[in-house]
């Protein structure tokens, strides 16, 4: 077996796992290039090969595999670089994107303008015809008049066009003639039928998804080849495969036609990871945090299995675009290592959600960056040692760190440098807390019976912190945390996930109707493995459907025990795991009504990896460090121990106040914690007594 690479591109830096012939890892950081991603991931991969003694070529030469995490689809939609997008509607339907949904998140708040539809209305146009609920043709498609509109497209300088009919879902014919127009007149111009990117209820979920995934085609397409190329010239000549939202990989070429699947890429990773170092059994829910350089990614595993959701927002709940596509559930806020801190005209801290980015970065880094931010502070407090970032491959400057501070921060509110610092991380701290109470304990899920897994580059200086504001059972640092989403990547699955539209109710069972329906996804996971998903050492489905009381306005997904039903008894099943997980998420239901289902879902996931992540090679390196002097937060500065993570044996104990460090991260461990290795290499923190 050759190399396997798996690339994460984050806000700061890029993160690179490798995993050697005999499955040992390796990980290497390399600054991101905002204007130019791939020379990130090239840059990464240089220092992996000047680690190993080999030139670029050579080692690139090695790989079988490389598995890329890319935020170049949200940046593009965030930045408005996306293609001009045209919008084709059933006739009488032209407000879709612009309704919406019709919710606000302040109601009565008139002062937030309500968000311009993703494609403007002089560039929706409607289409004369019309699809009945049972799939009849109400209205035959004027064809004339699409042409007529497509020759106007044309003339309009449209990129790339999205095409949304009502009831296409139930029969597609109209929507696939357009697509046939559409290759006939705009040959080139590439387009998204609804009824194949996301074949789903609600008009207004399908539309923007098929929208979206029009406007990132050509940009998407472009980065997907350019990276291709740029690593076939540097020396690989293995399988690029691509992290998608829904915590699978896909190959380049597929999600260059699907990119609507990549916008929420590297956050899908982290839970996967996080779920393969912990061992089952130790706690039913992980809350897994992923503090990268420019954003804090929040996501969970519960009873095993990672959630999803399709109320995905590319910003804040009903002030920005919902995806309208399966997604992990990760909540993102804007609270890194480079989120800067400010104080306001009415002399209030703030943190974030503005970040110093990977230029310049923070003011410590030397690269022109001149307003603090939380590393500044971690390093004023002595959390990092600016002697051996990155395993001593940076030098920073600890005085400017300083100064930023006393200037922007600690003068206006007349307090010291180190109290301003400590203020600085406490904020960030809450900051959050309070993301992760927004998926706990708002859902209904007490953080006092989960493990909290920290990843991330800056994931250790808070972590405790963390853990003890939550009074979780303990906290979890993986060895490859400073790169989970990159670990987690190395060991995920080939996945494509599949849907249809089938009606019917608990209490009169179209049994017939349903197995006709599975057997069709069944029919498409097959064909699957058998072409993307060839070679692969072992594949499974995932069935679910997704249902709800009668008359219900929300559906809910409910996973599936078999991919058939045989008898009432099947049914009887199905009715009581609804109720139950009705009951697990909303703490209400009603076990003697009916349900209805809308769409079954099919998810094949192909094992091209290693079921359970490698461990880091072996560090020969003594594992205590010279002590250095620490301001734990609500303490003077001490003298405080300091310990090589990387060299720390099995069982061995570190008994807080003390400082854990590993090339790429630094574990504050608070006093009254205690922490050891177990035999997945991972840290693991008991917080002491627990209220």
């Amino acid at each position: 077996m050759g190399l396997r690479f798996a690339v994460d591109t984050g806000g700061t830096f890029t993160d690179l796992m490798v995993s050697d012939d005999d499955g040992s890892l390796s990980m290497h950081k390399a600054s991101t290039t905002p204007k130019d991603p791939v020379a990130g991931v090239i840059n990464s991969l240089t220092l992996a090969a000047a680690a190993s003694g080999q030139s670029l070529n050579a080692y690139l030469s090695r790989g079988e595999l490389l598995v890329h995490g890319t935020t170049h689809a949200i940046n593009a939609i965030v930045t408005g670089s996306t293609a001009r997008t045209a919008f084709l509607t059933t006739g009488g339907h032209p407000d879709t994107l612009v309704i919406r949904e019709g919710g606000r998140m302040e109601p009565f708040n008139f002062t937030v303008a309500y968000p311009e539809p993703y494609v403007p209305r002089e560039l929706t146009f409607e289409i004369p015809e019309r699809i009945a609920v049972d799939g009849s043709i109400k209205t035959a498609l004027d064809e004339a008049e699409t042409i007529r509109v497509l020759e106007n497209l044309k003339a309009r300088g449209v990129e790339a066009i999205g095409v949304c009919f009502l009831w296409s879902v139930i029969n597609p014919v109209h929507e696939q003639r357009v697509g046939e127009l559409i290759e006939r007149i705009l040959p080139g111009i590439p387009y998204t039928l609804s009824h194949r990117i996301n074949p789903s209820l609600r008009e207004y979920r399908r539309a923007i998804s098929t929208v979206i995934d029009a406007s990132l085609k050509p940009i998407m397409g472009a980065y997907m080849r350019g990276l291709e190329d740029r690593l076939r010239v540097a020396g690989f000549l293995g399988r690029v495969l691509v992290i998608t939202s829904q915590g699978g990989v896909m190959d380049a070429k597929d999600a260059a036609e699907a990119p609507v699947n990549l916008i929420n890429s590297g956050p899908s990773m982290a839970p996967v990871a996080a779920q393969a170092y912990v061992a089952e059994g130790r706690a039913d829910t992980l809350i897994v945090g992923d503090t990268g350089g420019t954003t804090f990614d929040v996501s969970l595993v519960r009873k095993g299995r990672i959630p999803r959701t399709r109320e995905t927002w590319l910003g804040q709940p009903f002030r920005s675009h919902m995806t309208g596509m399966p997604s992990v559930d990760v909540k993102s806020i804007g609270a890194g290592g480079g989120s800067i801190a400010y104080v306001d005209k009415g002399g209030l801290l703030h943190v974030g959600p503005i970040s110093a980015g990977a230029m310049p970065g923070p003011v410590c880094y030397g690269r022109g960056g001149t307003r603090p931010t939380v590393t500044d502070a971690a390093l004023a407090l002595g959390f990092i040692d600016p002697e051996f970032f990155l395993g001593g491959k940076m030098t920073l400057d600890r005085e400017g760190a300083i100064a930023a501070i006393r200037k922007d921060v600690a003068e206006p509110l007349g307090i010291s440098v180190e109290k301003a610092a400590e203020a600085i991380m406490a904020l960030a701290t809450e900051h959050m807390v309070q993301a992760i109470m927004d998926i706990t304990v708002h859902q209904g899920i007490d953080p006092s019976d989960a493990i909290f897994v920290a990843g991330g580059g800056a994931a250790g200086l808070n972590c405790v912190a963390i853990g003890r504001r939550l009074n979780c059972r303990s906290v979890v640092v993986t060895e490859a945390a400073a790169a989970l989403a990159a670990s987690g990547a190395l060991i995920s699955d080939l996945s494509a996930h599949y849907q249809a539209m089938f009606h019917t109710r608990s209490d009169a069972f179209d049994t017939h109707g349903v197995n006709y329906v599975l057997d069709g996804l069944a029919a498409r996971c097959d064909l699957f493995s058998r072409t993307a998903g060839i070679g692969a050492t072992a594949s499974r489905i995932e069935w679910s459907c997704e249902a709800r009381y009668i008359e219900q306005a929300w559906e809910i997904d409910i996973p599936l025990r078999g991919s058939r039903f045989a008898n009432a008894l099947d049914v009887k099943t199905l009715e009581d795991d609804f109720h139950r997980l009705h009951q697990d998420k909303f703490a209400v239901a009603d076990p003697g009504a009916p349900i209805e289902t809308v769409t079954w879902n099919a998810e094949i996931r192909c094992r091209i990896g290693s079921e359970r992540p490698g461990r880091l090679k072996p560090d020969t390196r003594s594992a205590s460090l010279p002590s250095r002097k620490v301001r734990f937060l609500g303490q003077d500065f001490i003298d405080a121990p300091v310990y090589r993570f990387e060299a720390i044996t099995e069982g061995m104990s570190i008994v807080g106040p003390a400082m854990v460090e590993s090339d790429f991260t630094s574990v504050v461990i608070d006093q009254g914690a205690k922490a050891h290795r177990d035999m997945m290499g991972n840290l693991v923190i008991d917080l002491g007594d627990r209220k």
